[in-house]
């Protein structure tokens, strides 16, 4: 059955006209004005923004972490995803320590496979860099993933200055890209001990042991040695503005240095970390929030086109796992929910108060990331040939975010009361009406993407 979606404006990351959209088979076939198909079935999207379908490169579901495992599997967290609007993920297998990475592949397959409502990838997380895990590069990447991360803190993915030299230098030759969580493991330790010795083990030392100087200090380590191995690299989940001063003394350079934030750091500070109680640790994440004047700053880079992606980084626990650190904020669970927040907060925040244009939302949350991460033109467009995902975007709804219209599975909202604009009102995953209003309409038939080389950005 061919459908026509007839009446509404297509976004793109360049331009924005009023078009119909013909698709068949899970492919756009047409993107043009007054389409006429007597054998489609045609929905009127009068009034309504078509974005291609939303691209999280930044996920964590089923992960084993911090003595427990996360409250969304691939199975929640594809189903909150696709009922805000993002059609396809991006996760973060990870390779442990003794194992291959065709090992952690075949594992977060298992998790995945048959079991997410949106399309997914993966990047694989390094943790255990040795020879034969460099000559498995080739084949990971000739095999669809070609994207890894890198640490440089946390003591069970820690990877030291060689040997993030070395998998850089290896990943320029094998055609691969690294995207590295900036924090200086030492500070954090040292200032940890600081605190407890101060008897501060309440939620309000986690900003005090990971300040911005943490983040800045690892971010120009990580972009020198991304100089001498001459490798163009991602800073994932940039928080603050002395993070971002080291990516543009790195770009004044010459280099070629990709950028993401998440919304976390652009709609909360750190005033998230003096709430009542023990309300704060629903925030206690890494890197932290940060000042209101660096969330500031992360708009005005938005808007500059200086940050090249929006992804959630979502890793989600509940206030029952969330509880293990009540006592000691370093047994805290770090990581928050945002997979199914991500599309109406960009637009509410972002285009409707922050002075985003509709092109700069779709390239951060489509378009770019579809280029990053090897899957453009087939995700990332509304074109012909592309995969038939597009999101139909009512940009008048007005509602408000809380735990009881989430579908991810925790018991907490971190954007509860929260007043919105801009709702996924119509999601298609491949042609196919797949999520209404945030109701998923087609559980489990996401599939595994294999993905291209990255392309370069601008």
């Amino acid at each position: 059955m061919k459908t026509l979606l007839k009446g509404g404006t297509v976004i793109s990351g360049s331009r924005t006209v009023a078009a119909d959209v013909l698709m068949e088979d899970g492919t756009i076939l047409a993107v043009e004005q007054e389409i006429k198909d007597g054998a489609a079935d045609v929905i009127d999207v009068s009034g309504r923004l078509l974005f291609p379908g939303f691209i999280d490169a930044h996920t964590h579901f089923d992960l084993h972490v911090a003595g427990t495992v996360t409250a969304d599997d691939f199975e929640s967290g594809t189903r909150a995803a696709l009922a805000g609007g993002t059609t396809m993920i991006i996760d973060f297998a990870t390779q442990y320590q003794g194992e291959s990475l065709h090992q952690a592949l075949d594992q977060w397959h298992k998790k995945a496979d048959g079991k997410a409502s949106c399309d997914y990838g993966f990047h694989l997380a390094i943790s255990d860099w040795n020879h034969s895990v460099s000559e498995e590069l080739d084949t990971i990447i000739s095999e669809g993933v070609t994207s890894f991360k890198l640490y440089m803190t946390y003591d069970e993915m820690y990877m030291a200055d060689k040997k993030i030299y070395q998998i850089l230098k290896r990943l320029k030759e094998a055609g691969g890209i690294a995207g590295v969580h900036c924090e200086n493991k030492g500070i954090i330790e040292a200032l940890v001990e600081e605190e407890k010795a101060k008897g501060n083990f309440s939620v309000n030392a986690h900003k005090k042991t990971r300040p911005a100087a943490v983040e800045a200090e690892a971010a120009g380590r990580l972009l020198k040695i991304a100089q001498v191995a001459d490798c163009p690299v991602i800073i994932v989940h940039l928080s603050s503005e002395a993070g971002y001063k080291e990516i543009l003394y790195a770009r004044e350079r010459g280099q070629k240095v990709y950028v993401e934030t998440c919304p976390q750091y652009l709609i909360f500070n750190e005033e998230v970390y003096d709430l009542p109680g023990f309300e704060g640790s629903k925030y206690v994440i890494s890197p932290t929030i940060k000042k209101e004047s660096d969330r500031q700053r992360l708009w005005e880079l938005l808007k500059a086109d200086q940050i090249q992606t929006v992804s959630t980084d979502h890793c989600s626990f509940t206030t029952a796992q969330k509880a293990a650190g009540r006592d000691d904020f370093t047994k805290i669970p770090n990581g928050m929910p945002g997979v199914e927040a991500r599309p109406a907060l960009m637009y509410s925040f972002g285009v409707k108060k922050n002075g985003l244009t509709v092109e700069q939302m779709c390239r951060l949350l489509s378009e770019n990331p579809a280029k990053l991460y090897g899957v453009y033109p087939k995700k990332g467009v509304i074109a012909p040939g592309s995969d038939a995902d597009i999101v139909v975007l009512n940009p008048d709804a007005r509602w408000t975010m809380s735990v009881e219209n989430q579908a991810a599975h925790v018991d907490y909202c971190p954007f509860e009361g929260i007043p919105v604009e801009g709702k996924a009102e119509l999601v298609f995953l491949k042609g196919r009406l797949a999520a209404k209003n945030g109701e998923v309409l087609l559980e489990k038939t996401g599939s595994y993407v294999p993905r291209k080389r990255p392309m370069e950005l601008p």
